[in-house]
């Protein structure tokens, strides 16, 4: 059974990155820069960031977090946006999700530059990723591709079963695993909370993403021997008698899983370095579409 780690492969992807940003620095040139809003304090949104913008210090990127307070408007926010979309300085912006309930999260994504849109999730950004054109790809599923590449994980011809339907994962998974490229070309089936017989199409998948926010829901009687698991999942379980009140729970239960995967992500240590990894990537050709 192989792990498909996260820190290997995202070390590649920010290795590979580290050595273009000290080519254009050579040359003179600027380095990519990335904004990050965050709106409040919530405890996972303030741990993304940090390691969003440790990660823009690692590869040599500018970096500029703007933080807001919870009971900013939604007018502010979207001028504060507005300011960054005409900062010839700033390549890529980055609005740190959820958002407080008063503010239209649908609002702010389209509030975002196109050519700016880092996260991928602007409509324009989606609209160009169904038709196969050139795009920022949302960042976690272009994590997975990346991670799907790295350990050279075959695709082509089998079945992969999506547990999720999200803009932000779910959907632009299934097109990327259903388009022809070298690590898709997979038929796909998105599942979700109202498909009625998902434990007999999960057993029917070579693949399974699982991203669908519930703690341990594939179990092993959902997976057949040797599929490879995506495991997109990260939710906060409390316990007690974990250093700091809580674990880190992935939407598959990893131990009996793995027992019969042929690989599998672990969490923590797995997707979500890749989704780091799949943004670092989109600033970097949100900067060289610029020039």
């Amino acid at each position: 059974m192989l792990v498909l780690d996260g820190k290997i492969a995202s070390k590649s992807v920010i290795d590979s990155l580290k050595t273009e940003v000290e080519a254009l620095k050579a040359q003179g040139k600027r380095a990519p820069h990335l904004a990050a809003v965050l709106v409040g304090n919530n405890g996972a949104s303030e741990t993304y960031v940090a390691s969003k913008v440790k990660h823009c210090e690692e590869i040599g990127f500018g970096s500029t977090l703007i933080r807001l307070s919870d009971t900013v408007t939604e007018t502010e926010l979207i001028a504060t946006i507005d300011e960054l979309n005409k900062n010839a300085d700033i390549d890529g912006i980055l609005v740190q999700l959820p958002l407080p309930k008063h503010i239209d999260e649908q609002k702010i994504i389209m509030a975002i530059d196109p050519a700016k849109d880092v996260d991928g999730f602007h409509p324009v950004s989606i609209g160009k990723l169904v038709q196969g054109l050139q795009t920022f790809i949302p960042a976690t599923p272009y994590g997975i591709m990346l991670m799907l590449e790295h350990f050279n994980i075959s695709t082509k011809g089998k079945h992969a079963v999506v547990i999720g339907r999200s803009n932000i994962v779910g959907r632009p998974m299934s097109i990327l695993l259903s388009s022809n490229n070298a690590f898709g070309n997979c038929t796909v089936t998105v599942c979700h909370s109202h498909t009625p017989n998902l434990k007999e199409m999960c057993l029917q998948g070579d693949i399974i993403v699982a991203a669908l926010g519930r703690p341990e829901f594939v179990k092993a009687d959902m997976v057949k021997d040797g599929a490879i698991i995506i495991d997109v999942g990260i939710t906060r379980v409390e316990d007690s008698t974990a250093k700091r009140g809580y674990r880190i729970k992935g939407d598959v239960a990893y131990n009996e899983v793995a027992e019969k995967a042929s690989a599998i992500t672990p969490v923590p240590g797995g997707v979500g370095l890749m989704t780091i990894a799949g943004l670092m990537k989109n600033t970097l050709q949100a900067y060289r579409e610029k020039l």
